[in-house]
């Protein structure tokens, strides 16, 4: 079995892992309606966004792993941490779910990482910027593409509509994360090389507002509960993922295709 790496503190590693295993996680979750979307256009739709953010997560992980010392490859930091180690929101970690959670999960995610690639396209790190520069383009038809199925879910049928809402329902308290602010956040925004993730959360709002209105569905109210993926504590589902993701790697460590 091939040794967990790890990683010190770094403001800007840290930052970097919080995007890029956040896709790569997402990622991995798509993958699982490879062969089970409800119609072949859709199957193949999920897949193609998949791999849309496991490329996102490469760019993203390959710069981390050289953005301080020691320096690491991204399949390391993609197969080789803990679990503690991974810094992706809890949002995208939950299991798949029916077709109207995965949807209503894909546009919660995509609307943020939306406007995070566009205010990182001005960011002071060239590389950073090089790389969400290329990922907002993608990101914005994968938005399109959950904004559109949960207008169709919402109008839908009495069951699509039941479906989404219930969907809503349990993802909600989970984005309270997303907006969860640190010192890590205020480190990095005050180099410039990338935004604090609570200060677009009045963006986001008013972008998920408008699309729950033309859906017919209520944001549900606020509440307590916070989860905390960002900071390495993750829920029960993370082990199940990562015993998959990382199985290859560890069993048969330096193995390459």
């Amino acid at each position: 079995m091939h040794a967990s790496i790890t990683l010190q503190t770094h403001p800007e590693r840290q930052y970097l892992l919080r995007i890029g295993d956040s896709c790569l996680i997402l990622a991995q979750r798509l993958s699982e309606w490879c062969g089970h979307g409800p119609v072949l256009e859709e199957d193949i739709a999920l897949a193609n966004i998949a791999l849309d953010l496991i490329g996102q997560a490469r760019a993203v992980l390959t710069y981390a792993g050289h953005i301080a010392a020691p320096t690491y490859s991204e399949d390391q930091l993609a197969f080789l941490r803990d679990e503690r180690d991974y810094r992706n929101l809890t949002l995208v970690e939950l299991p798949r779910g029916d077709f109207a959670f995965t949807t209503l999960r894909n546009l919660l995610v995509t609307t943020f990482l939306k406007h995070l690639w566009h205010r990182l396209c001005s960011s002071s790190d060239a590389t950073l910027a090089g790389i969400a520069t290329a990922a907002v383009k993608e990101t914005r038809y994968h938005q399109r593409h959950a904004a559109d199925w949960i207008i169709c879910l919402g109008k839908g049928t009495e069951e699509s509509h039941q479906r989404v809402n219930n969907a809503l329902n349990a993802l909600w308290p989970y984005t309270t994360e997303i907006f969860t602010a640190n010192a890590i956040d205020d480190e990095v925004s005050a180099t410039g090389f990338g935004p604090r993730w609570a200060d677009l959360q009045q963006d986001w709002l008013a972008e998920i507002d408008t699309i729950f209105t033309a859906s017919a569905l209520i944001r549900p109210n606020d509440t307590s509960f916070s989860s905390d993926g960002k900071n390495g504590i993750h829920s029960e589902h993370m082990g199940y993922i990562l015993a998959e993701m990382q199985f290859l790697q560890r069993s048969f460590p330096g193995g390459v295709w």
